[in-house]
């Protein structure tokens, strides 16, 4: 079968969100509130940090502002892979923080830790797997440097172990796999749209007033609090925590800051026993591949693969339409890289096709400040490992609100910034010259060349 063909039946749509279980929309922001804290964004970093300061304050007013529905953008649409890492992989941390890594490293652990348990205390039906993860080669220099960052993450004390492609391949079956890497330990899978609306239930539940369809236009000083503006209507509040990330900030100083990029994504239809007999895959794990231009993939509760990845598209200007979200080219490459991974799945179809818009900063995890003599807190630039960390993001931006200084605000990876992408056309062109070079690099061992070893000396990059 063509992957023209295995795509025929596809739906255009996003299959977390396609989903009987989806809670019916809160009414809009009609009139004017007053609330001791104001949440602009309904996604993971919204919704947290609306449960975790009724958590942390019982009794605390909050109202979370929503341009859509909660879940319906990146923090429902994604690959679900809950990563206990807050630096964007271990190997991004050792080169940013090498001082605060054990200490990042414990506190990712405790982090994700606490989101299993506040599944559990909530009964949120979201699968939660703590399968652990498999970074698979598919060439011998992408296992070389597994087999380096193995032992650096084994003296770091975590519990990793390089496999061969022999090992590899009886844990998972592809004749592309040259050998991998296992963490048993860092890594939970949970539907991401699921996830999402238990968080919203359970911030209901706390007290939190949540109004959907009500994009904030306008946020101003108004004495000592913040005024944010809807279309029909307006919140007055003490503090504001602002979570829009991929998307435009009402700050405009952190414009530069990140970009959006496109992340496309495909499901099959649920493997038969046989189907799935033929490629292992007993322990189920989360799976991405060690390459610059990567694919991942994960099972979901009645078997399905998700196959996402590997080609991150930026559009000039950062544009955002929904017309984006559909590719005819990205989703065949995907179906074709797909049945030259697994050739033995031949005949299988996809049921669903989908893609978004997430965010990325030039050291690939998020970053925090305030504004408005700190009555305004805001965390973004996540780079597709937002599941777990914007849990923590949340704790920061509350931290930050308070004026406390704890462990997380003393944290250097905490106080630094990023720094920002060039204006147009420089952005287009250096994001599309990095790309280009990061492809060629999978083609040539790994050799980098000018451009790359240039970005990695300033500590700047693009990833998704």
């Amino acid at each position: 079968m063509s992957p023209e063909r295995s795509l025929v039946d596809a739906a255009p749509s996003v299959f977390w969100l396609d989903d009987p279980a989806r809670p019916p929309a809160t009414a809009p922001l009609r009139g004017a509130v007053d609330a001791d804290l104001l949440v602009v964004g309904g996604g993971y970093t919204g919704l947290w940090t609306a449960l975790r300061a009724l958590e942390r304050h019982p009794g605390r007013s909050v109202v979370v502002l929503e341009a859509g529905r909660c879940g319906d953008e990146a923090s429902g649409r994604n690959g679900g892979f809950a990563d206990a890492s807050l630096t964007h992989g271990f190997g991004n941390g050792c080169a940013r923080w090498p001082e605060e890594l054990a200490q990042l490293d414990r506190l990712g652990a405790d982090n994700l830790r606490a989101i299993g348990e506040t599944v559990a205390r909530h009964g949120i039906d979201c699968n939660w797997e703590e399968t652990g993860e498999l970074t698979v080669a598919r060439a011998t220099h992408e296992l070389r440097q597994l087999g380096e960052q193995a032992e650096a993450m084994t003296a770091a004390g975590h519990v990793v172990a390089l496999l061969d492609e022999d090992q590899l391949r009886a844990r998972l079956d592809s004749p592309t796999y040259v050998g991998g890497l296992l963490d048993q330990q860092g890594t939970a899978l949970v539907e991401p749209a699921r996830l999402a609306w238990g968080l919203r239930q359970a911030c209901l539940d706390l007290g939190a007033v949540i109004h959907e369809h009500s994009p904030v236009v306008a946020l101003e000083g108004d004495g000592t609090a913040l005024v944010a503006r809807t279309r029909r209507g307006r919140v007055r509040a003490g503090q504001v925590a602002l979570a829009t990330n991929a998307f435009p900030s009402l700050l405009r100083r952190l414009r530069l800051m990140t970009v959006p990029v496109y992340d496309h994504v495909l499901m099959t239809e649920p493997l038969t026993s046989a189907q799935l007999a033929s490629l292992g895959w007993a322990g189920r794990e989360g799976v991405g591949d060690a390459g610059n231009l990567f694919h991942y993939s994960r099972l979901t509760r009645d078997n399905r693969i998700l196959w996402g990845g590997y080609d991150a598209g930026y559009h000039f200007g950062s544009r955002i339409a929904r017309s984006l979200e559909q590719s005819d080219a990205v989703h065949t490459l995907l179906a074709r890289n797909f049945f030259a991974t697994y050739p033995q799945l031949e005949g299988l179809r996809f049921t669903h096709r989908w893609g978004g818009v997430i965010d990325t900063c030039t050291r690939f995890s998020a970053f925090y400040g305030t504004a408005y003599a700190g009555r305004a807190a805001y965390a973004l630039g996540f780079t597709g490992l937002g599941v777990a960390a914007t849990r923590f993001g949340a704790d920061v931006m509350l931290d930050l609100l308070a004026g406390e200084e704890t462990e997380r605000t003393r944290l250097r990876m905490v106080r630094e910034k990023p720094l920002p992408f060039p204006p147009e056309p420089l952005r287009y062109a250096g994001i599309q010259a990095t790309r280009w070079s990061m492809a060629r690099a999978d083609r040539n061992d790994g050799r980098q060349n000018l451009w790359l070893k240039t970005l990695d000396r300033l500590g700047l990059g693009f990833d998704f």
